[in-house]
């Protein structure tokens, strides 16, 4: 059996380890969890009954009427998170041999990230659910924050970290995965999607309505947009020959970046400059996520962010 370095939080060690280990230097620099409390929504005010807790009390309305009002909320349950992984070919660039939480692809940062917020939430005895999709769902579980369905989840999460076959074609259809994911989630959740967002159906308009169907349904919505930002949006190779393999459909182009460089780049940056719109648009928390940034790195600041917010 590996040993765990416990100074280097590399591979040798179970997922749920690592996240455990990964999270304890999170909790360090939060005051509290951003996470709590998430799925609470004023709904109204009633009137204030003598004897019971003053934790609820609206001291401003009190200030403005001289009577004393509780707030009330439409639901007092902890958090209910479900996470989105897009586990298509296009999540596995770079291809390497032994991707790592320091040398990680796409798919490798998602899951990290996801099992350190994972590992925030069972602190708290929030429940978690887990989907993952490609062109169809391949896992898609309840929300539930008990220790058998903990382990699972790391256990489905643990396989994904193995790299494929730059043979092995798995197209995304994030539009019809994210639609029929949001008909499963029936209550109302906080949502967060790792994805890099290539849709091999190629029609943006239909994978923003993909996602604004999760906000309609009232879920919070939390998009971690996962690229290799060198590679992927800044299209920084170099001057000589290459050949280009679409991992999705196995289309190879031979051609010199620095010839297409511009076009390339311009597309890609319009898309996503579109993306983050559409997501201002729906309240979608837009999170560009560089797997060469390290995911401690994207993930860290948002949830200070977060906690400031709360």
């Amino acid at each position: 059996m590996s040993t765990i370095d416990l100074n280097r939080l590399q591979q040798f060690g179970s997922l749920e380890f690592i996240a455990k280990q990964v999270v304890e230097g999170f909790i360090t620099g939060l005051h509290k969890s951003p996470f709590h409390g998430f799925s609470v929504e004023f709904a109204e005010h009633r009137l204030y009954n003598a004897g019971e807790s003053i934790k609820q009390i609206d001291w401003k309305l009190y200030g403005r009427t001289d009577k004393l009002f509780v707030k009330r909320y439409e639901e007092e349950t902890n958090l209910r998170c479900h996470i989105i992984i897009d586990n298509s070919s296009s999540m596995y660039f770079p291809l390497k041999d032994k991707p790592s939480i320091d040398d990680p692809n796409k798919i490798t940062f998602s899951i990290y990230a996801a099992a350190a917020i994972i590992q925030l939430l069972k602190k708290q005895r929030d429940a978690f659910g887990l989907s993952v999709f490609s062109d169809d769902i391949e896992i898609n579980t309840r929300a539930s924050s008990t220790t058998v369905h903990t382990k699972y989840i790391y256990t489905e999460l643990e396989k994904m970290l193995h790299p494929i076959s730059v043979s092995t074609h798995k197209k995304t259809f994030a539009t019809r995965a994210l639609h029929q994911i949001a008909d499963l989630i029936h209550k109302r959740s906080l949502v967060i999607i790792f994805s890099d967002m290539f849709d091999s159906h190629g029609d943006p308009k239909k994978l923003f309505s993909a996602l604004q169907h999760l906000r309609h349904n009232k879920h919070e919505v939390v998009l971690f947009h996962v690229t290799d930002k060198q590679k992927e949006i800044d299209f920084a190779y170099d001057n000589r020959p290459y050949r280009f393999i679409d991992m999705e459909s196995g289309d190879e182009l031979k051609v010199n970046p620095h010839e297409v460089r511009k076009e390339y780049v311009a597309a890609v940056k319009a898309f996503k400059k579109d993306l983050e719109l559409k997501c201002g648009d729906y309240r979608i928390d837009f999170i560009e996520a560089d797997i060469n940034q390290g995911f401690e790195q994207i993930l860290l600041p948002y949830l200070l962010k977060r906690e400031k917010m709360h």
